[in-house]
C-alpha cells in the first residue's frame, strides 16, 4: 500500500528552501576558501565563519527534516525544536569563546545574535505550537518556523557579506 502525501504550499516552501539553504551554503563555502589565508590566522573570523555555516546550514537540514513525514507533527516538531536548540547554543558558544573581540564588526555581532534569538524562536513554535495562536497569528506553526528559517538565512547572507569584505585585524595585545 502507497501512500500519498498532498502538496501544501508548506511542503513546497520547505521542498525549495531546502536546496536553497545548501546552495548558499555551497556558495559561502567558496568564499570562505578564497579568505582561508586571511581567515585562518584570525580566531574571531573562524568563528564567525563557523557561525555564518551554521545559519544556512540548519535551516536546509530542518527543511529536510520537515519533508519526511509532512503529515507528522511531532516529527517535524521534534526535529526542528533538537536542531533549532543546537544551533542557537552553538551561535552563542561561538560568541562566547572570542568575547569581548573588538577586530570584528558590531553590525556583524548583532547579526549574529539575532540569528540565536531566532533558533530560541523555532524552538518555543516547535515546542509549544499553541503560542502561535496564543500571540493572535492565524498562521499553523510550521508556516511561521518557516518565516523564521528564512530571516535566519537571510540573517547569515547579511553576515556573510559583511564579512566577505572585512579585513581582518592584527591581533590585539596580548595574543587575544
Amino acid at each position: 500500500m502507497e501512500a500519498t502525501v498532498t502538496s501544501t504550499p508548506t511542503t513546497v516552501f520547505y521542498a525549495a528552501f531546502a536546496p536553497l539553504s545548501f546552495t548558499v551554503l555551497g556558495l559561502w563555502f567558496l568564499i570562505v576558501q578564497t579568505r582561508h589565508k586571511d581567515w585562518s590566522v584570525s580566531p574571531a573570523h573562524h568563528r564567525l565563519a563557523s557561525a555564518v555555516s551554521l545559519q544556512l546550514a540548519l535551516p536546509g537540514l530542518m527543511s529536510l527534516f520537515s519533508l519526511v513525514d509532512p503529515e507528522s507533527t511531532s516529527l517535524w516538531r521534534t526535529s526542528f525544536a533538537v536542531t533549532a536548540l543546537l544551533g542557537a547554543a552553538g551561535l552563542i558558544g561561538l560568541a562566547l569563546g572570542g568575547w569581548p573581540d573588538r577586530r570584528t564588526s558590531r553590525v556583524v555581532e548583532v547579526g549574529r545574535a539575532c540569528a540565536a534569538a531566532l533558533f530560541m524562536l523555532v524552538a518555543v513554535v516547535a515546542i509549544a505550537p499553541g503560542t502561535v495562536h496564543g500571540v493572535g497569528l492565524a498562521a499553523r506553526p510550521i508556516q511561521v518556523e518557516a518565516f523564521f528559517l528564512s530571516l535566519i538565512v537571510f540573517l547569515g547572507m547579511c553576515v556573510a557579506w559583511l564579512l566577505m569584505f572585512e579585513e581582518v585585524r592584527s591581533p590585539a595585545p596580548g595574543g587575544k
